[in-house]
């Protein structure tokens, strides 16, 4: 495999020769003397995909327990005569690799009849078996965008892979068992967006389970301004919470600020994470930041990715690096094409990976990342259509390495 390596970053260029060309590595940004940052190998040949099948964009990479990477991608998003009439059809939605790169199975999708609602893409709800097999492969929402639907995936402690869906209409989130059984729906679609219902969720973007708790928390983000928690064995409602742990105001502005204090309502939140001491942790996409709370939703600590920011916001995804004290935040930052670094503790951003591009290493709309046991990240490009391994390779204070 190609690998090469990247840190908490400002990059550099390199030869890299079994690339056939340029790659994109790192020298450390802003590194004080003394300053831990992560190091990371960019595993360029991962994954494999299987001959004749095609990613879509992708909404959720994370991985399990275990180290495999399980990726949720969007079949409908692949564009007419992207290859589909020589043969090639899209992948499964869900999508379950070994943490070498090896494809063990796909599933998922729309099923006639059957006991669950899928997702919304983009309002059209065909099968994937009609899919696979149609020459035309894209869907349009109403603005012109390509159609999303498949969005967040979590795999709980059990093995249980939970997703969440942002098309239009969507307000429920889906538990699978890791073969794709179905087992539980929190919520229905065709529910008007309400921060404060407590049956139904609205295009909720990110999803996590803690188990010490056995509780399910949702970013519910793109309908709704809130977490919202849920029993994970009976979907019961516990509660939410919004920014600050303010109630959820879904009338409240959603003007974006540079300056000043932060919104009091969350505008999208994005990403959602538990570190192992219970502190939970919020990606609040457009509004540039993440915020900590305990787990009862009393509001803890902020932090801003580049406030100043424009596009689609710098706070996507969130994940909390592997080390029993998980000193470090990582943030997909979505509009700056890099994974931003911050220190646990503050908040503060001390390093980032990547940039823009198309190369190894770098990034198309980074949409969702996951940390897997050995502390390697995976990344999600929602319209890069792939996903990237960065392998771990330790802590450097060398601002030279």
């Amino acid at each position: 495999m190609s690998r090469h390596l990247v840190t908490g970053v400002a990059l550099a260029i390199v030869a890299v020769g079994c690339l056939g060309g340029f790659a994109r590595t790192a020298a450390a940004q802003d590194q004080k003397p003394g300053m831990v940052l992560p190091v990371f190998e960019v595993d360029s040949h991962f994954p494999t995909m299987p001959d004749h099948m095609l990613l879509g964009g992708v909404g959720g990479a994370t991985a399990d327990s275990h180290g495999n990477v399980w990726v949720f991608h969007r079949p409908h998003t692949l564009e007419e005569g992207n290859a589909t009439e020589n043969g090639y059809v899209p992948a499964p939605p869900v999508l379950q690799f070994s943490a070498a790169g090896r494809y063990i199975q796909g599933w998922g999708g729309p099923a006639k009849g059957g006991p669950y609602e899928w997702f919304n893409r983009g309002g059209l709800h065909s099968a994937f078996a009609e899919c696979a097999s149609c020459t035309s492969q894209r869907r349009l929402n109403g603005d012109g965008r390509p159609g999303s639907g498949e969005h967040g995936i979590a795999v709980d402690a059990n093995d249980n892979v939970w997703l969440t869906g942002n098309g239009d209409g969507d307000g429920q989130i889906l538990k699978f068992t890791k073969d794709g059984k179905f087992l539980l729906q929190i919520g229905k679609g065709g529910v008007a967006a309400d921060s404060n219902n407590t049956e139904h969720l609205s295009r909720p973007a990110a999803i996590t389970v803690h188990a010490k708790t056995n509780e399910v928390l949702v970013a519910d983000g793109y309908g709704n301004r809130r977490v919202v928690v849920f029993d994970a064995g009976t979907g019961a409602y516990k509660r939410h919470w919004g920014a600050y742990g303010n109630p959820p105001d879904d009338k409240a502005s959603k003007a974006r600020q540079a300056t000043g204090p932060g919104p009091q309502q969350f505008n999208t939140p994005h990403g959602i994470a538990v570190a192992n001491d219970g502190v939970v942790y919020v990606s609040d996409r457009a509004n540039n930041r993440v915020q900590s709370f305990r787990l009862d939703g009393a509001f803890l600590k902020e932090g801003f990715v580049k406030r100043e920011s424009k596009g689609t916001g710098t706070a996507f995804g969130v994940a909390l690096s592997a080390d029993p004290q998980q000193r470090f935040v990582y943030i997909a930052d979505g509009s700056n094409e890099r994974i931003a670094i911050l220190d646990r503790t503050s908040l503060e951003e001390i390093g980032h990976i990547g940039g823009p591009g198309r190369k190894a290493g770098e990034f198309f709309h980074l949409h969702s990342l996951g940390v897997d046991p050995d502390g390697n990240l995976v990344t999600g490009e929602s319209q890069g259509y792939r996903v990237q391994k960065f392998i771990y390779k330790g802590l450097s204070t060398d601002a030279a390495r």
